[in-house]
């Protein structure tokens, strides 16, 4: 490529000059090419350790004017046939011009000003992100691709010097970071590592030291384990892995590929090396930590944070900490944890000024709210600029968002929901009432009584007030956090203290439980900002009949059972709404079993709406991946828990994994949030500081569990007795501070013995939970959690895996451990597609509501790479079309995708059918569907007409003869319709068998695309020759069978023939009429007309491949491209027939074709069984295993090379 002009001092150092003229030279670096030896050697691996460019573009043209010792570089390339024609062009365009100058300086001058006057057009077709990225990076991305033969498609995002451990031999080079791939390459004195690794293929990433590997990152497969160490910056590095990583395991999780952040904003100057995917990787992780620290939605991106302090007026003291700026949100946080915590939304912002600044208080900003509260920020080092951003992002806020306190228009048809949400359609049916009218609110109105309060307080209302002392306990709760709120505020702009925790911790009063859920869960901004969002959703989804419906349906009255708000209609219908809104806000998940305990819980103490928005955080932020359809977060979770156990209760861990114990509890206990395993009264106490402190509450409770039963927990003998053990536990952890009357608890019913175990204070086993485990850290248990991530995805892969050979493996006769193999593949394939380009995107051929079977699926394109690299019919040119056509004839809902099931039936019938199963499918690859119309268009036409085997006027006979019946056989058969329909119902779900004889008959258009296919597929077998002969043979034998036939059919069946043309007058009228010469003219017709295309099918030679080093003959033609009339085992060939060259085309354009002529597939497999030569081919078994390895080595596993090709490359081209 040309560069921008480069000054080099020392021009024959480590270069060779091979081209010279007065003005230009071109070079080839030491090392590549011949006459390398160890001055070759030592350059090559200087290069890779150096990174230099030379590796990539080992050749390149210096400037050079008269006498002068300066040089100027001006185009480098990768290979030698790219750089010959930079030289080209300069000699053909330049060498004359430069004569005319006198002057050297103007000389230089004007080929620096041409040569960026190139660059700069070709500049323009560039896309805008690969300008923001450095000429360095650009170089490096480029050597990658090169490298480890990667698409255009494929970005790297950043490379590191390091060293990879091959044995114990370490190797220094670099390790190249892509969306998709790791990379990894080294050249030293002649020996060339190359490796890649898909990110999906990954089980585990961790970072570690031992003596071995000192500070090493290890890259673990399911097959290999990778270490790389001497990193510059290794915490760097890991943290760009780990978030690759986690892109893939969403990728598997989700079908959905990678997408760059295109609103990300320009960088004020390019960084050297650093790509603009490096800066949105970046920019994503700190959106994910701001996010989960002040539990915002997912559209919240941070703008930027700087050092701040805050005035806290309960304290009178101003505390160090930092102020976050997003979008919509001003937040900040203490640099002691739990000291302080503010969130403040900008809907409610009133006044940002600049305070005065003083000694005391440097440079303070004000930011005041329509709640009345100020808050005062100091010590800001840009206060400016701070300020500026803030008003831009208020000018941005939407008025209709500038209050909490509007009523909400809860109707949801006048007011638009967010862009950020999931669109509503608004062309869906209106709900009308009896008389036709629309009736506004018939599933969701605010008159509801669920609309304005939650079903406790509809239940209670009636009751008598309690004045007995757990009622004055509660009163006392309540008047401790009025108090809070006189003091810290009160609202979305509370400050946040270790007080606050306090109080929680104490237990949330129940007229407060759903306001501060609400408020600590994030819920609250996301309800203010969609208002009327849920009454719409409600009206939308309700009345649909969906699989996550009927789940619901099923599950409603098992939520709660024992609670008399769900013993009515009322609060099961408001469950009902809830978790069918929120299956149609999110497909993905839908509903899943532990949903609906947990919404009916919300339901007790907030509001319809207010519930709907709690089961959101929940879902989709709080407990990521929980509900899914295979619950990969609570796995995840589970993995933590048992890693949690192994590090702080390291003697029960041993004896619970020999029991098993702690996979089969924990779930149900994370996935309910102990609701369903605990008193009600009890479980809504962990809920509470759940919401607070998040899912770090739940593990340190559930240490807490097992360290109390660790005694008896360790005297166990079987999984039983642990479980029965730790049931009555839970069972009997009470609430003695609840205010509402006593709820039973099923299980505890279920597992009461004889005499009642003592009963545990629920706010005891908080306390010691916090006292013993609570140094749990929300970062720790995310480093965890991605650990346990990998395994868990990877883990359900391989169920997903063996779940689909085993539903397959009676249909197919590979092995298991084939179709193992072949599962790989063919996923490969697809998810290749997420990142590589393809017709639609893989999300949309991903379907997790499917079985594991049908779940993945690949396109045209797909299958002929896959047909190509595993199929035993290769046929030069020819395989993509007859790939194409098998596609076509597996694809049986014709929706352009097949899945494994088809993928691998279509492969078995090539790899194990025996000759007849064998010719059946090639057969059928040459009838429609498969032969498609722009193919062969009489073909189709003449299959429909000579494939009709149904007469007409038969059928007209047998209806009237049926008709003339006596009456009583008509009301005999009317008593006995039900059992005849029985049997044919019966017989409709019976397999049907297809027979040879159920093939349909093939005309001349298909017979010859046919013969075109068996001897394209012949072409590079060993006994070419005679494959070639039998075919001929065989081709003229069934030209004289259908010959025959046809004047049977034309002498036998004149009437029926003429009453089809007259009933199908359109296909009559595109069919070539049947010739009323003798048979022999007819017969030399067709035979000619099938020799010529066959002949022309043998000139379909592959290309030739030509390498970017050298420029091979073309003129050289292969042992089957030439063929002579004397081979052709057909006696009536024309004089006038060419069989070299393209006027065969011509030739066949000119002729036409027999409409009467067609053979059956009986007569094609007795012909074929009369050359054993053909016999032997189609009864030959493939191998299957061979071309699965050669497969799997196209798709980059480890190699080691020598350096000697460029050498021979190099030699061949000159």
């Amino acid at each position: 490529m040309w560069i921008t002009p480069e000054e080099v001092l020392l021009a024959n150092a480590l270069w060779v000059s091979e081209r010279a003229n007065p003005f230009f030279i071109l070079q080839r670096r030491k090392g590549h090419g011949k006459g390398g030896g160890i001055t070759g050697l030592l350059v090559g691996t200087m290069d890779v350790v150096l990174d230099s460019s030379a590796r990539v573009a080992p050749y390149r043209i210096l400037h050079q004017t008269g006498d002068s010792q300066i040089f100027w570089s001006i185009a480098c390339g990768s290979s030698r046939k790219e750089i010959t024609g930079h030289w080209e062009w300069l000699e053909t365009n330049l060498l004359q011009t430069l004569s005319i100058f006198d002057n050297d300086e103007d000389i230089t001058t004007f080929v620096k000003g041409k040569v960026s006057g190139i660059i700069a057009e070709e500049n323009k077709s560039k896309a805008a992100q690969e300008d923001e990225d450095s000429g360095k990076f650009r170089e490096a991305e480029q050597k990658m691709r090169k490298l480890f033969g990667m698409p255009g498609e494929e970005k790297l995002v950043n490379y590191y010097s390091c060293s990879y451990w091959k044995g114990r031999v370490p190797r220094q080079g670099w390790v190249y970071l892509s969306v998709n791939h790791l990379c990894f390459y080294s050249f030293l004195l002649g020996k060339e590592v190359t490796l890649v690794v898909q990110w999906t293929e990954v089980t585990r990433l961790e970072k570690n030291a031992t003596l071995v590997f000192p500070e090493s990152v290890r890259v673990s497969t399911r097959h290999t384990e990778h270490y790389f160490s001497m990193f510059l910056n290794i915490n760097d590095t890991f943290k760009l892995m780990e978030q690759l990583a986690t892109i893939a395991m969403r990728q598997l999780l989700d079908n959905e590929g990678f997408s760059a952040d295109r609103t990300l904003p320009k960088a004020c100057k390019t960084l050297k090396n650093v790509s603009a995917l490096k800066r949105d990787l970046d920019a994503r992780a700190k959106n994910e930590r701001y996010r989960a620290l002040f539990r915002l939605t997912p559209d919240e991106r941070l703008d930027g944070h700087t050092d701040c302090t805050l005035w806290t007026p309960f304290a009178k003291m101003h505390i160090v900490g930092q102020l976050f700026v997003s979008n919509n949100y001003i937040c900040f946080c203490s640099r002691e944890e739990d000291l302080c915590q503010l969130i403040i939304p900008l809907r409610e912002v009133s006044i940002v000024e600049k305070a005065d600044s003083s000694s005391v208080l440097p440079c303070p900003v004000s930011i005041s709210t329509k709640n009345k509260m100020t808050f005062l920020f100091a010590n800001l080092k840009d206060r400016d600029f701070l300020v500026q951003r803030i008003s831009d992002f208020l000018q941005r806020t939407p008025d209709k968002l500038w209050s909490d306190g509007h009523p909400l228009a809860l109707s949801g048809y006048s007011v638009s929901p967010s862009p950020s949400t999931t669109p509503l359609s608004s062309s869906l049916p209106t709900p009308t009432g009896a008389g036709g009218e629309p009736s506004q609110g018939r599933h969701y109105s605010p008159s509801l009584p669920t609309a304005t309060q939650g079903l406790l307080r509809i239940y209670q209302k009636d009751d008598p007030e309690d004045h007995g002392p757990k009622a004055t306990k509660e009163k006392m709760k309540e008047e401790s956090w009025n108090i809070h709120f006189f003091e810290f505020g009160r609202g979305v702009c509370m400050y946040r203290t270790s007080k606050t925790r306090e109080l929680v911790l104490n237990g949330i009063p129940e007229s407060l439980r759903g306001e501060l859920w609400l408020l600590f869960s994030g819920a609250q901004n996301e309800m203010a900002t969609h208002p009327g969002y849920y009454a719409e959703l409600v009206e939308q989804a309700m009345g649909r009949c969906t699989l996550a419906t009927e789940e619901i349906e099923r599950d409603l009255h098992r939520s709660m059972p024992e609670h008399h708000a769900f013993q009515n209609e009322m609060g099961i219908a408001a469950l009902r709404r809830v978790l069918t809104a929120y299956a149609c806000r999110n497909p993905g998940i839908g509903y899943c079993q532990a949903m609906n305990i947990v919404t009916s819980v919300l339901l007790l103490y907030c509001t319809e709406e207010e519930a709907f928005w709690l089961l959101v955080a929940l879902c989709e932020r709080m407990l990521p991946d929980y509900y899914n359809t295979r619950v990969v977060g609570a796995l995840v979770d589970q993995g933590v828990f048992e890693e949690l156990t192994r590090e702080c209760l390291p003697l029960l861990y041993e004896h619970m994994q020999e029991l098993g114990v702690i996979s089969t509890i924990s779930l149900s206990w994370f996935l309910t949030l102990f609701l369903s395993v605990m008193p009600f009264d009890s479980a809504v106490l962990l809920v509470d500081c759940f919401f607070y402190e998040g899912i770090k509450v739940i593990f340190q409770v559930a240490l807490a569990v097992l360290h109390a039963n660790m005694d008896t927990l360790l005297g166990c003998t079987d999984e039983g007795e642990a479980m029965t053990i730790l049931g009555r536990y839970l069972d009997n952890v009470v609430n003695k501070q609840t205010v509402s009357p006593p709820i039973p608890h099923l299980h505890a019913l279920l597992t009461s013995g004889d005499e009642p175990p003592p009963e545990i204070d629920v706010f005891q086993l908080i306390k010691s939970s916090y006292d013993k485990f609570g140094s749990l850290r929300a970062d720790v248990i995310e480093q965890m959690r991605f650990k346990q991530r990998l395994k868990v995805i990877q883990s359900l892969e391989d169920t997903a895996k063996r779940s689909v050979v085993r539903a397959i493996m009676t249909d197919s006769a590979f092995s298991i451990e084939e179709l193992e193999e072949l599962y790989v593949l063919f996923k490969a394939k697809h998810i290749m597609s997420c990142y590589w380009g393809a017709s639609c995107t893989a999300a949309e051929r991903h379907d997790p509501s499917l079985p594991y079977l049908e779940q993945y699926r690949i396109d045209l394109e797909q299958f002929c790479q896959l047909f190509g690299a595993l199929g035993t019919w290769l046929c030069g040119t020819h395989t993509v079309t007859l790939a194409a056509r098998h596609f076509r004839l597996l694809d049986s809902n014709k929706d352009g995708l097949i899945n494994f099931k088809e993928f691998v039936t279509g492969l078995s019938g090539m790899y194990h059918g025996d000759m007849t199963e064998k010719l059946k499918l090639l057969y059928k690859l040459h009838l429609p569907p498969a032969l498609c119309p722009e193919e062969a268009e009489s073909a189709l036409e003449a299959a429909q007409f000579f494939t009709d085997d149904d007469s007409p006027q038969g059928e007209e006979m047998k209806e009237a003869g049926e008709a003339s019946g006596c009456g009583d056989a008509e009301e005999k058969k009317e008593v006995k319709d039900y059992k005849y329909y029985l049997r044919m119902w019966a017989k409709e779900k019976e397999p049907k068998i297809e027979t040879i004889k159920d093939l349909p008959r093939m005309n001349q258009e298909q017979f010859i695309e046919l013969c075109k296919t068996l001897y394209n597929m012949f072409s590079e077998d060993p006994l070419e020759q005679e494959l070639y002969h039998a075919i001929a043979t065989v081709a003229s034998l069934l030209l004289r069978i259908g010959e025959v036939g046809k004047k049977f059919t034309n002498n036998g069946a004149k009437k029926p023939t003429d009453t089809t043309y007259t009933q199908a007058p359109t296909l009559s009228a595109e069919l070539p009429q049947p010739e009323k010469e003798e048979s022999n003219g007819e017969s030399s017709s067709g035979q000619s007309l099938v020799c010529k295309a066959l002949a022309e099918a043998q000139l379909e030679t592959p290309p030739q491949q030509t390498s970017d080093e050298e420029v091979k003959d073309d003129t050289s033609v292969s042992s089957y491209s030439m063929v002579s009339t004397g081979s052709l085992q057909c006696e009536d060939i024309a004089d006038d027939t060419v069989l070299i060259g393209c006027a065969g085309d011509q030739q066949r354009r000119g002729s036409t074709l027999d409409g009467d002529w067609s053979i059956t597939f009986e007569q094609v497999l007795a012909s074929m069984l009369t050359e054993p030569p053909l016999v032997d081919y189609f009864e030959k078994k493939g191998d299957i295993q061979a071309r699965m390895a050669t497969c799997k080595m196209q798709r980059g596993v480890e190699r080691q090379v020598s350096s000697s090709s460029d050498h021979e490359l190099a030699q061949l081209s000159t």
